[in-house]
């Protein structure tokens, strides 16, 4: 059996967490190796356990979600972080994926669609919902940019990005390596100029690369 899944769930009210905690414990391929009740607390938790996957919520005493992760990117995490939300309007939720978010739920969200993000994002994949991407390209189209010229397969891997698809799924479709995946994403983010793959589907769409 591979590993379990290592996971970080930050929440200011311990009802929440805890309720969070039982729900994952339910699945044999995943385990809460720490909980945090403040933005602080979980830059430093992040940094002690180096959790996978970070369920942060934005709502936070002492430092908010946003300026949380964009903490705990500065020290070198390599963890996927999903963003809590109430609500889907919420405009911090494009400053948390600007800073490195692999997207968010909303609080309340069905435990399947906890599991099935969480397995996502551990994967490399990312989650964006119809609300946001639409800010994403709103914010996008207000700034005059050149449209940036990709290569016919850094396109098909884009496409791929934008279906939710993980490197090793890109790697088999398109019958090449994984590394070699990571190479064109490395590219499609420095052309396209953004932050993480949720980024680059955004603009891509705004500038008519690829059809969401």
């Amino acid at each position: 059996m591979s590993e379990s899944i290592r996971i970080l769930v930050a929440d200011d009210h311990p009802v929440v967490r805890d309720g969070l905690v039982a729900i994952l414990q339910t699945q044999p391929d995943f385990r809460v190796v720490g909980q945090a009740g403040t933005g602080r607390e979980v830059v430093t938790e992040a940094g002690r356990l180096q959790p996978e996957v970070i369920l942060l919520d934005l709502e936070m005493p002492e430092m908010d979600g946003v300026e949380a992760l964009k903490q705990i990117k500065q020290q070198g995490s390599s963890a996927g972080v999903i963003v809590f939300t109430a609500f889907d309007t919420d405009e911090r939720i494009l400053g948390a994926v600007r800073a490195g978010a692999k997207g968010y739920l909303l609080k309340g969200a069905p435990r399947e669609e906890v599991f099935n993000a969480i397995r996502i994002v551990n994967q490399g994949g990312s989650l964006l919902g119809p609300a946001v991407a639409s800010k994403l390209i709103d914010q996008v189209a207000s700034k005059d940019e050149r449209i940036p010229e990709l290569t016919a397969r850094e396109k098909e891997v884009l496409a791929a990005l934008a279906q939710g698809k993980t490197n090793r799924e890109i790697a088999e479709e398109l019958v090449i390596t994984v590394r070699t995946v990571k190479f064109h994403v490395s590219s499609i983010l420095h052309k396209l100029d953004a932050a993480n793959r949720t980024e680059a589907v955004s603009k891509a769409s705004q500038w008519g690369l690829i059809e969401l």
